[in-house]
């Protein structure tokens, strides 16, 4: 897979590339980044990316030119993706990150200022993608995320690829939670059910507290999950569990 990212401070990108599965899988051949500065394609003695807004506002715009003039010269495949990272955009999942990951070839367009001319967006951007509903000083942050989400969906990135299908949203539930030595820390224990051996307790267990810690910090992912009848039985354990703490609690 080959990552391009169109921006005007690539030194940004520098250090986390140079770390941790990105570094390994970029070594090993199964990805490639290039980083392209958006200055290098505006024209003029000054290389002048932006400019005010028509209408009248606040900040700066990033013009249309130097953007068009970018994808031309870095889209190598025909069905290449060209995103433009924006807070005005479909927010960016795993669901997304899996599709993304059968693409040869995905541009990411960094945003600054106030924002990218609208004809980026409209015409030449196939995706508008936005990380999360708050606003960053650019899309520098957001591409890192894009592509190290990405990544962990290409074959030998991750070690065990087991782990990544069992990451949090790949059932569109949270993950479960997790626990190592020591056994005991300052009168906290670690459940007894993971040191019985039972390998099917465990997973019920371990089903069973996915869906907890969903309802409680995700109950928006609940809403389109088609259940199964095993996952409508815990839940329905969880909520009489629920009413017992209420009762006790008052």
């Amino acid at each position: 897979m080959r990552f391009d990212i169109i921006t005007i401070f690539p030194g940004i990108f520098e250090s986390y590339f140079s770390k941790g599965i990105i570094e390994k899988a970029l070594k090993k051949g199964l990805l490639e980044i290039h980083l392209h500065d958006l200055r290098d394609y505006a024209a003029g003695k000054h290389k002048q990316v932006d400019d005010r807004p028509f209408g009248g506002s606040q900040g700066m715009v990033f013009k249309p030119e130097p953007v068009f003039r970018a994808v031309d010269q870095v889209k190598k495949e025909k069905e290449a993706l060209i995103c433009l990272l924006s807070p005005k955009g479909k927010s960016f999942d795993s669901k997304m990150a899996k599709r993304f990951a059968e693409c040869s070839q995905i541009a990411l367009i960094c945003g600054r200022y106030e924002g990218v001319d609208e004809r980026v967006a409209k015409y030449l951007a196939t995706h508008e993608i936005s990380i999360g509903d708050f606003v960053l000083s650019g899309g520098e942050l957001a591409a890192m995320v894009i592509i190290d989400s990405v990544s962990r969906f290409l074959p030998g990135v991750v070690g065990k690829m087991k782990s990544v299908e069992e990451d949090s949203f790949s059932s569109d539930l949270l993950d479960y939670p997790q626990y190592t030595r020591p056994r005991s820390f300052r009168g906290m224990s670690v459940p007894e059910v993971l040191f019985s051996g039972n390998h099917k307790k465990i997973g019920l267990w371990r089903r069973k507290k996915s869906l907890e810690k969903t309802m409680k910090l995700r109950p928006d992912l609940m809403q389109n999950k088609k259940l199964s009848m095993e996952e409508k039985d815990l839940i329905n354990e969880l909520r009489t569990e629920m009413k017992g703490k209420d009762n006790e609690s008052n």
